[in-house]
Protein backbone atom coordinates (compact mmCIF):
# COMPACT_ATOMS: atom_id res chain seq x y z
CA UNK A 1 0.00 0.00 0.00
CA UNK A 2 2.91 2.75 0.84
CA UNK A 3 4.03 1.82 -2.61
CA UNK A 4 1.18 3.10 -4.64
CA UNK A 5 2.05 6.82 -2.15
CA UNK A 6 5.56 6.36 -2.30
CA UNK A 7 6.07 9.50 -4.48
CA UNK A 8 3.31 11.57 -3.58
CA UNK A 9 5.03 11.29 -0.02
CA UNK A 10 8.08 12.52 -1.36
CA UNK A 11 7.09 15.48 -2.95
CA UNK A 12 5.08 16.65 -0.50
CA UNK A 13 7.79 16.40 1.57
CA UNK A 14 10.55 18.24 -0.65
CA UNK A 15 7.84 20.80 -0.27
CA UNK A 16 7.62 21.14 3.48
CA UNK A 17 11.64 21.52 3.15
CA UNK A 18 11.52 23.78 0.82
CA UNK A 19 8.96 25.82 2.54
CA UNK A 20 10.78 25.64 6.14
CA UNK A 21 14.46 26.60 4.01
CA UNK A 22 12.28 29.49 2.04
CA UNK A 23 10.86 30.67 5.31
CA UNK A 24 14.22 30.58 7.18
CA UNK A 25 15.25 33.14 4.25
CA UNK A 26 12.83 35.18 4.82
CA UNK A 27 11.00 34.40 1.46
CA UNK A 28 7.42 33.54 2.70
CA UNK A 29 5.81 33.64 -0.98
CA UNK A 30 8.30 32.17 -2.58
CA UNK A 31 8.42 28.86 0.04
CA UNK A 32 4.45 29.07 -0.58
CA UNK A 33 4.35 29.05 -4.51
CA UNK A 34 7.06 26.28 -4.38
CA UNK A 35 5.00 24.11 -2.09
CA UNK A 36 2.09 24.33 -3.89
CA UNK A 37 3.68 23.39 -6.84
CA UNK A 38 5.19 20.40 -5.82
CA UNK A 39 1.83 19.60 -3.35
CA UNK A 40 0.07 20.00 -7.16
CA UNK A 41 2.69 17.57 -8.83
CA UNK A 42 2.28 15.09 -5.61
CA UNK A 43 -1.66 15.06 -6.63
CA UNK A 44 -0.84 14.11 -9.67
CA UNK A 45 1.62 11.79 -8.94
CA UNK A 46 -0.96 10.05 -6.84
CA UNK A 47 -3.62 7.32 -7.47
CA UNK A 48 -6.53 10.23 -6.74
CA UNK A 49 -5.88 11.14 -10.65
CA UNK A 50 -7.15 8.04 -12.00
CA UNK A 51 -10.78 6.92 -12.11
CA UNK A 52 -11.51 4.02 -9.18
CA UNK A 53 -9.18 0.83 -9.33
CA UNK A 54 -11.50 -2.48 -9.35
CA UNK A 55 -9.70 -5.88 -9.27
CA UNK A 56 -8.49 -7.44 -12.30
CA UNK A 57 -11.29 -10.62 -11.95
CA UNK A 58 -13.70 -7.48 -11.41
CA UNK A 59 -12.74 -5.35 -14.93
CA UNK A 60 -12.27 -8.76 -16.64
CA UNK A 61 -16.10 -10.02 -15.67
CA UNK A 62 -17.36 -6.57 -16.43
CA UNK A 63 -15.45 -6.01 -19.62
CA UNK A 64 -17.17 -9.12 -20.75
CA UNK A 65 -20.47 -7.82 -19.87
CA UNK A 66 -20.41 -4.50 -21.56
CA UNK A 67 -17.10 -4.87 -23.86
CA UNK A 68 -15.27 -1.75 -22.47
CA UNK A 69 -11.76 -1.53 -21.96
CA UNK A 70 -9.58 -2.94 -19.40
CA UNK A 71 -6.68 -0.47 -18.72
CA UNK A 72 -3.76 -1.99 -16.71
CA UNK A 73 -1.56 1.11 -14.78
CA UNK A 74 0.59 1.85 -11.86
CA UNK A 75 0.76 4.73 -9.46
CA UNK A 76 3.66 7.01 -10.57
CA UNK A 77 3.88 5.79 -14.32
CA UNK A 78 4.33 8.56 -16.63
CA UNK A 79 3.07 6.89 -19.24
CA UNK A 80 -0.13 6.40 -17.62
CA UNK A 81 -0.53 9.35 -16.01
CA UNK A 82 -0.22 10.81 -20.17
CA UNK A 83 -2.70 8.40 -20.88
CA UNK A 84 -5.10 9.55 -18.14
CA UNK A 85 -4.92 12.97 -18.93
CA UNK A 86 -5.45 12.67 -22.57
CA UNK A 87 -8.28 10.64 -22.48
CA UNK A 88 -10.10 13.05 -20.28
CA UNK A 89 -13.71 12.30 -19.63
CA UNK A 90 -13.63 9.22 -21.74
CA UNK A 91 -11.24 7.59 -19.19
CA UNK A 92 -14.62 7.29 -17.07
CA UNK A 93 -15.96 4.62 -20.46
CA UNK A 94 -13.06 2.10 -19.12
CA UNK A 95 -12.17 -0.36 -16.10
CA UNK A 96 -9.04 0.83 -14.92
CA UNK A 97 -6.70 -1.78 -12.68
CA UNK A 98 -3.54 -1.03 -10.55
CA UNK A 99 -1.39 -3.53 -10.95
CA UNK A 100 0.45 -2.82 -7.09
CA UNK A 101 -2.75 -3.29 -5.91
CA UNK A 102 -3.74 -6.06 -7.67
CA UNK A 103 -1.31 -9.26 -8.01
CA UNK A 104 -3.82 -10.78 -10.22
CA UNK A 105 -3.87 -7.56 -12.31
CA UNK A 106 0.06 -7.61 -12.14
CA UNK A 107 -0.04 -11.51 -13.82
CA UNK A 108 -2.15 -10.61 -16.57
CA UNK A 109 0.20 -7.66 -18.18
CA UNK A 110 3.18 -9.93 -17.44
CA UNK A 111 1.32 -12.74 -19.58
CA UNK A 112 0.91 -10.36 -22.60
CA UNK A 113 4.25 -8.19 -21.97
CA UNK A 114 7.04 -10.95 -22.23
CA UNK A 115 7.02 -10.86 -18.05
CA UNK A 116 7.36 -7.59 -17.85
CA UNK A 117 4.89 -5.15 -15.87
CA UNK A 118 4.56 -2.23 -18.58
CA UNK A 119 2.11 -0.38 -18.73
CA UNK A 120 0.22 1.11 -19.77
CA UNK A 121 -1.68 -1.96 -20.85
CA UNK A 122 -4.78 -1.86 -22.41
CA UNK A 123 -7.22 -5.05 -23.05
CA UNK A 124 -10.09 -4.20 -25.22
CA UNK A 125 -11.99 -6.84 -27.12
CA UNK A 126 -9.61 -10.02 -26.08
CA UNK A 127 -6.38 -8.08 -27.56
CA UNK A 128 -4.16 -6.66 -25.77
CA UNK A 129 -2.20 -3.55 -26.54
CA UNK A 130 1.14 -2.34 -24.71
CA UNK A 131 1.15 1.50 -24.46
CA UNK A 132 -1.58 2.10 -26.76
CA UNK A 133 -1.32 4.94 -28.66
CA UNK A 134 -3.80 7.27 -27.49
CA UNK A 135 -5.57 9.02 -30.06
CA UNK A 136 -6.23 5.42 -31.02
CA UNK A 137 -7.63 4.64 -27.45
CA UNK A 138 -9.58 7.69 -27.49
CA UNK A 139 -11.24 6.82 -30.56
CA UNK A 140 -11.78 3.23 -29.32
CA UNK A 141 -13.58 4.76 -25.93
CA UNK A 142 -15.78 7.16 -27.62
CA UNK A 143 -17.02 4.54 -29.90
CA UNK A 144 -18.21 2.23 -27.62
Amino acid sequence: MLRRWALTILMVACGVLVLVRQLDAGLPVVGGTEFVIFTAVALLLSPWAFPRSVAAAEAQQASADDGRAIVYWRPGCRYCLQLRFSLGRLARRAHWVDIWRDPAGAAAVRAVADGNETVPTVVLGGQAVVNPDRAWLREQLRSS
